[in-house]
Order: C-alpha cells, then structure tokens, then sequence
C-alpha cells in the first residue's frame, strides 16, 4: 500500500552548504520522499517548523551512566585519575533496571538537545564481582530499550574491557567490566542483534584496559561485520608513557600494527599524539571524535583537531561524560580551543562544524543516511529557535553561524526522528518529565 507523504514547511532550512528560506519536506515510511526549495509560504496542511531546522545530532561518545557524577566531582583539585575512582563507585552500583531508567533519562535530554541518534560506548557488562547475568547482554539491552523509550537511535558500541593496564588484571571495580578474553567478548556480543532504531558496533576501551594480542581479535569481529570500531586513544600523557615502556611505540601505532585502525574505526579524544600519530590516523581514515567540554571539564587538553582533519581524519563529537549535553557547545568549543591554542581564529566555518555534528558523526556511528536533509535520508530533525535572547539579531540567512557560535541547547524548539515528534516545543512527548527522571535515576544510584 502506498503511503500518503505528510509535509512539513521549514521556516529556514541548512541543506549542507547554506541556508534556505521556505523549505517543502514531503515525508514518508519514516524518510524524506522529496524536498521543495521556493516555497515561501506554508501550503495548506503543512505542519510548520519555525526557526532554523537542520539534521539531527549525532552524538558519537557517551557513557550514560557518567551523567550521575554532573554537579559532583568540581570540588576540590585532582586529575583524570583521582575522578575515575569517583566514577568507578558510580559503575558499581548499576543494575540492568537502575541503569535503563538512567539511560532513558538521559537519552530524553539528549533529544531535548537535538541530539537524534548515540553512540554509547558501552562497558558496564556484568554484575559487581564480575558474574554473567542470567542474560549475558542484560546490561546492553537496557540501553537499546532505554533508547527506544527516549525515541532516539542508538549504536551500541559494546567494549571489550579486559585488564587494568598493560599486564595487569582487572581490579575490583573493572571486574564486571571483563569477558576475561576477547574471544570471549566476540561470543557474547554475537548474541547482539540490529534493530530498527539500534545498531550494534564493538570498542576497544584503550591499548592498557585491552592486551595487544588480542586487539585484531575485536577489530576482526567489527571487520567481519562491517560495524563500527571505536577506541578511546591517548586522552592521557600517562597512558602514552606505559604504552611506551610495555610496547616501544604510541598507543597508535600499537593499534595500527595491530589492523585496527581504518576507515570504520573512531578513536575517541586524540589529545596527545606525536606527528607519526597524526600521520597514522589521518592517511588510514580513521575517524576523531572530540569531546571538549568533556576533556576540559577533566583537565585532558587540547587535541590537534585541526592537524588530524588536515590529514584525512573525518571529525565528529560526542558529550562524552556528560558534564553537559549540548553539540552545538562541543562543535564551536572545537573552534575555540583551537583559537586559544593558536590565537588566530576561523579555523573551521559553521558549515564544516554543523557537518561533523552531522553527517560524520552519523557515519562514525553507521548510520549513512542521517545527517542530510535530502530525498532518501532519514527524517530526522532538529529545529533550533531563531528569536530566543541567545539568537534574536543576525540574519536568518546566517543561520547557521547563529546555531554554532550563538546558540544551545536550550534552543531546541522542535525533534523529530524517522519523522515522528520526539521534541516538540522545547517537550519532550515520550517522557513528559525529564527533569524528574534525571533527578529520580540519580538518586536511586545514590541509596
């Protein structure tokens, strides 16, 4: 049976390279059918989505469960390492049922934010003390359920996570985190299956919490699939130094030498490379996903983005541990340590940031036909107010400088994913009460 396209009249729309004005979607089985430029008024029927409308986010590094820590961990000094056992204590006390609700909470604020599509990186896998659950996968399933619930797509990037540094075993917090082996995590996330709003992809936790005789086994299990690869790779000088004195080499060459590395692999921060490592990643493809407000909010640094793209590394970003949920602060915070770290600016244009928010976040996440708004993409959408008192002034046709430079997420108007309202004037329709849910799934991790 054909299906009747329903319309929706965009007030103004980015199509890739600019903005324009009265924009005609017809949409159908969940995809745009066709688009119509030209169409200065809204036609009868048309549902209208007013202010500038550009493809969902994507949002290619999250660990959900990390949002419990926000407001928590600014007292005080530290490092990377004095807030990882912090975080730690937070993993523990997860169940499959603690952590959709906190998931589901979370998702919702991500699509509040016009975030249409995560990447989860997933390694909370089984109970405290490092027993299976009754189902292996318990913990993963709660995320894509949690995801269908919040009406966002979801990859599950499950993580192999097996030792606590280069030849050591995992400690007592990383337990529930281990298959043991590899093939052993291979066998587990077999039983994982694609869905409508989910895909399954696989992680490498880092080159110490994986030993490097079993790193070509997980890249084999993405390769054979085709899924993606991602990795978190040098977010810290301490890592680069043990790499080093186990291996002779960069945690990036470890993984080049190893096949991991490629266009179907996202290494997460890139924050401490050497020009090898740049050269490595870049002439590969492999992806680089940058999370700044995340390496800022841990004192990480500032990775050579711009060096990486120059060299042939797709850029994408992601809220990582979700200090706060907002892509359009990643992508223009990208641009701003790039102007502090060389004090000249425009280094990247709105266009080529709305783009890796975009289409290459969504490609890093396997999901090609996200990210545009054009025939035979999937119609998903976010809206961002044009007349709020972040963004009332400048030109519409400068929508898009406004939405990267200008606005946030609290300028989300409008949602929709596979054509459906997730968001609808700054609501979300799924989950009525996100604030309530946040503060409800904290607190149970906090009994």
């Amino acid at each position: 049976m054909q299906v009747t396209p329903r319309t929706c009249w965009l007030e103004h729309a980015w199509l890739g390279t600019h903005v324009e004005p009265g924009v005609l979607l017809e949409i159908a089985d969940g995809r745009v059918a066709a688009v119509h430029t030209d169409t200065p008024t809204p036609p009868p029927g048309a549902e209208i989505l007013r202010g500038l409308t550009i493809p969902g986010l994507a949002n290619a590094h999250s660990h959900a469960f990390h949002r419990a820590l926000r407001g928590t961990v600014q007292v005080g000094s530290g490092t990377f390492w004095t807030w990882r056992e912090v975080m730690y204590s937070v993993a523990g006390r997860l169940t499959p049922e603690t952590y959709h609700d906190l998931a589901r909470a979370v998702y919702a604020e991500m699509a509040l934010a016009g975030i249409t599509t995560v990447g989860e990186f997933h390694y909370v896998h089984h109970a405290p003390g490092g027993a299976p659950y009754a189902d292996p996968n318990a913990m993963g399933e709660a995320l894509i359920a949690a995801a269908a619930e919040a009406g966002v797509r979801i990859t599950l990037l499950d993580t192999a996570y097996l030792s606590a540094g280069f030849g050591q075993p995992p400690g007592a917090h990383q337990l529930r985190f281990s298959d043991g082996t590899a093939q052993a995590w291979a066998e587990r996330c077999s039983v994982l299956k694609d869905r409508d709003h989910a895909r399954i992809g696989a992680a490498i936790h880092s080159v110490r919490a994986v030993p490097a005789g079993q790193l070509a086994t997980v890249a084999r299990w993405a390769g054979e699939r085709r899924a993606p690869l991602h990795v978190h790779l040098s977010e810290q000088t301490a890592e680069n130094d043990a790499c080093r004195a186990a291996h002779g080499c960069t945690p990036t060459r470890l993984l080049a030498d190893h096949g991991v590395l490629g266009p179907r692999t996202t290494g997460v921060h890139h924050t401490h490379l050497t020009d090898e490592d740049i050269a490595l990643i870049g002439g590969s493809g492999t992806g680089t996903c940058m999370c700044p407000t995340t390496e800022r909010d841990l004192a990480d640094g500032i990775g050579p983005a711009l060096a990486l793209q120059h060299a042939g590394s797709p850029l994408s970003f992601g809220s990582d541990s979700h200090a706060v949920i907002d892509l359009l602060e990643e992508a223009r915070a990208m641009e701003l340590d790039e102007r502090l770290r060389t004090r000249t600016r425009g280094h990247w244009t709105a266009a080529a940031l709305l783009r890796a928010a975009t289409a290459d976040g969504h490609a890093a996440l396997a999901w090609p036909d996200a990210g545009t708004i054009e025939a035979g993409a999937l119609a998903d959408l976010t809206t961002i107010a044009l007349d709020s008192v972040r963004t009332a002034g400048p030109p519409p046709r400068l929508g898009a400088e406004t939405a990267v430079f200008a606005a946030t997420a609290a300028d989300v108007r409008h949602t929709i994913v596979g054509g459906r309202h997730v968001v609808r004037d700054g609501a979300h329709t799924l989950v009525p009460d996100v604030p309530q849910a946040l503060t409800e799934a904290v607190r149970a991790l906090r009994r």
